[in-house]
């Protein structure tokens, strides 16, 4: 198995579409993240990860990061990222790099492959010269419990002291620690027609619902569906090489 940026394997890139999705499609229709997501891939190949099975030449994994700061404070979470980046603004002086989204091929959960890109964006931070990898984890096992509050989730933890989530697992393991939950890392904003056909599911008046793949539940208000998604701040420490 093998870890490969954007920019040294181009001809693999080509290829993403490879990889089996694993994320609910009203993930996909983030106003922010619709708007700047491809700038990742053009203007930051360097910091863009592909996982490649050489042995099967098959691409299984990738894993997203970008430059960020925190020296006034952690940043709001993936859309605050992007378009304080991306957007019209003045970009901010990077003090950290963080990650965005690690995804492993569905067919291929439980071979350790997110451990894998998670260490591969630790290399690049390291590589870039900084000292923490931060990151706004989305815990993988939230979606089970959509009505539990976040902030009591993310500290539930097993009897040997390791967090209850196998994601936040992950990064636990290798000595992440865990910062602060960051309420609104993402939204997305859409009519019921939308929602409907997003989830497959009917909305048939206002109120909250639970959506498969949600981490919380969307809250539907005249006739429109928000969902504000939380995620959890950890910080991995670095050597700068």
């Amino acid at each position: 198995m093998q870890v490969f940026t954007y920019a040294e394997r181009p001809d693999l890139v080509a290829r993403i579409d490879e990889i089996h999705p694993v994320f609910a499609e009203f993930l996909h229709h983030a106003d922010v993240t619709l708007l700047h997501w491809a700038k990742l891939r053009d203007e930051l190949p360097e910091l863009q990860l592909l996982l490649y099975d050489d042995e099967r030449d098959a691409l299984v994994g990738r894993g997203h990061t970008m430059p960020t700061s925190t020296r006034g404070g952690l940043p709001g979470g993936i859309d605050d990222m992007l378009e304080s980046w991306f957007g019209e603004g003045e970009r901010p002086e990077p003090d950290v790099l963080s990650a965005l989204v690690a995804v492993v091929d569905r067919r291929r959960h439980g071979e350790g492959l997110s451990r894998l890109l998670l260490e591969g964006m630790r290399d690049l931070a390291g590589r870039a010269g900084f000292s923490s990898l931060i990151a706004p984890v989305r815990p993988t096992w939230k979606e089970r419990y959509p009505l539990i509050p976040f902030e009591r989730y993310v500290r539930w933890a097993r009897d040997d002291g390791l967090p209850f989530d196998p994601w936040l697992r992950v990064h636990a393991r290798l000595g992440a620690e865990l910062l602060e939950v960051c309420p609104a890392s993402l939204v997305i904003e859409g009519s019921r027609a939308e929602w409907e056909e997003w989830t497959g599911m009917h909305f048939p008046e206002d109120g909250p619902y639970v959506v498969p793949g949600g981490l919380v539940p969307v809250e539907f208000a005249g006739g429109c569906g928000s969902y504000v998604e939380p995620n959890v701040w950890m910080r991995h420490r670095v050597r700068a090489t």
